[in-house]
């Protein structure tokens, strides 16, 4: 008698959203939790949630830079683990929180703090487990033309000044400007 191996879904970091899920911008950053810059540009994504609350929606997606920071990756695959639980932006914020201290064991303790239950969270971690989906974010990074981090995309099309409040805000702006243009648009169409 033969065995039917269990299959197992797993949530991608590209179906992972925080904020409005019909929002009509889609801000999209590539980036990795031991850089200072990317940490930096968590406050001010923080900010523009808040600012633009029901306009946007917010991705993270991974893009470690391991010959750097040769902890990142496995703090990436960490996030996405704690995302099949629901968990992935309270484990997002503590990893940029704790980003100096980003080994196995601590990324444990993180989980816990995120609210991860899962007994097999270290096992997965050190199996890598969830390393084809951080591949399949870098692989996608390059793609689209990523070179260093933090890297934004507003709907798609990369943004190529400082990822400062003042800036994203004033992109994000014209972004909502455009898309509010298309959608009467498409009313006509029907």
């Amino acid at each position: 008698m033969a065995f039917k191996k269990d299959e197992i879904i797993i949530i991608e970091p590209k179906e992972m959203f925080v904020g409005k899920i019909d929002a009509p911008v889609t801000l999209t950053e590539f980036g990795e939790y031991e850089n200072e810059d990317c940490a930096k540009a968590n406050e001010v994504v923080k900010q523009l949630l808040e600012a633009y609350d029901g306009k946007i929606r917010f991705q993270f997606r991974h893009f470690p830079l391991t010959l750097i920071h040769q902890r990142s990756l496995k703090a990436s695959e960490s996030a996405v683990a704690a995302g099949q639980e629901g968990k992935f932006w309270e484990m997002h914020n503590i990893l940029f929180a704790n980003r100096r201290n980003l080994g196995t064991t601590s990324l444990k303790l993180h989980s816990k703090e995120a609210g991860v239950k899962s007994k097999k969270f270290l096992d997965d971690l050190v199996n890598g487990m969830y390393g084809w989906q951080v591949q399949d974010d870098i692989k996608e990074g390059h793609n689209r033309g990523v070179k260093e981090i933090p890297a934004f995309f507003i709907n798609d099309e990369m943004y190529t000044g400082k990822p400062t409040f003042a800036g994203l805000s004033a992109a994000l702006d014209a972004a909502i400007k455009k898309a509010s243009r298309k959608k009467p648009e498409a009313k006509k169409k029907k």
